[in-house]
């Protein structure tokens, strides 16, 4: 009914003075709002999106961002020193792998070389004494006879028709083939190490053609010599007594007081002067190649031994 009653009651007019009197009276129920500009509650969110536009405008990870030159060029950089100083470093370690293997090939091929200095000197004084030998029988064919035969001839005779292997030079060329083949010639940087290289294989050609000349005349004159005139008792005796191979037996009887009986096989058939003519020729096969090739070959090998031991501080 109240509520009724309320509704009923007629609005006050404009005219009323109590209400003008109660409209410039705050209430005490309710909070003081303070006024507020049109113009700021038209767009409250403009000043946010300016705050954003301006912080994107700063921001370096923005994708819209322009970079400078100097930008540009310091990745440039970075990017160049980077792939610079990996290969510098893949360079290295290239290079450094090619000096040990230099080494450990300089270090092979120095122990071949001075296997072979060894042989070669050995084998040199083996013809000596082959060429002494043959210089007694030219004097012994000249104007000794055949009936009977001392100890010293058997030994001369012996070594100079049988004394074959222990005066052949084969050089080891098994590092210096690899050297050739394969391209690790080029590890070796040092200009006289290449070139006394050539040199060395020019002197190993020339030893084989010089070995290889030797046999075709031994098997052209000294064989068939040998084949007709040769006593094979005396061979058959030296086994009976243990010798493995002649030649050592040879060396062995020159030092005892042992003697065997020996002849010469159709011994009257024998042209002397055809004998010595064979003699010196054969002599002048061995002597040629020991004072020229052997002695290149001597040479080479020294110079070579001695490079390597400065480049590489061999022993």
């Amino acid at each position: 009914m109240e509520e009724e009653e309320k509704q009923e009651s007629p609005p006050p007019t404009d005219d009323s003075p109590q209400q003008d009197a109660q409209l410039n009276v705050p209430s005490t129920d309710e909070p003081i709002v303070p006024a507020v500009e049109t113009s700021a509650i038209i767009n409250p969110t403009s000043e946010i999106k300016d705050m954003e536009v301006h912080h994107h405008a700063h921001d370096p990870a923005a994708p819209h961002h322009k970079k400078n030159w100097k930008s540009y060029f310091w990745e440039f950089l970075m990017l160049f020193l980077a792939v610079f100083c990996g290969f510098l470093a893949e360079y290295q370690l290239e290079h450094k792998i090619e000096r040990d293997r230099a080494k450990e090939l300089a270090r092979s091929f120095y122990e071949e070389l001075k296997s072979d200095s060894i042989a070669i000197s050995e084998k040199s004084r083996n013809r000596i004494m082959l060429e002494n030998s043959i210089q007694y029988m030219k004097e012994y064919f000249k104007d000794s006879s055949f009936s009977k035969f001392s100890k010293q001839f058997v030994i001369h005779f012996h070594r100079t028709f049988a004394f074959n292997a222990p005066t052949l030079f084969e050089p080891k060329r098994i590092i210096l083939e690899q050297l050739k083949n394969s391209g690790s010639l080029r590890y070796f940087k040092n200009d006289e190490l290449q070139k006394l290289i050539g040199e060395l294989t020019v002197v190993i050609d020339n030893i084989n053609v010089r070995r290889e000349m030797e046999a075709a005349y031994r098997q052209s004159y000294i064989i068939p010599f040998l084949i007709k005139h040769f006593d094979s008792d005396f061979e058959e005796t030296t086994r009976k007594l243990g010798a493995q191979n002649l030649i050592d037996f040879i060396n062995e009887y020159e030092k005892n007081n042992t003697e065997i009986p020996f002849k010469l096989r159709k011994s009257e058939q024998i042209d002397t002067d055809e004998a010595r003519n064979m003699l010196s020729v054969f002599a002048i096969t061995y002597r040629g190649t020991r004072t020229i090739q052997f002695q290149k070959y001597i040479e080479v090998n020294a110079a070579l031994l001695d490079e390597l031991r400065k480049q590489y501080h061999l022993q």
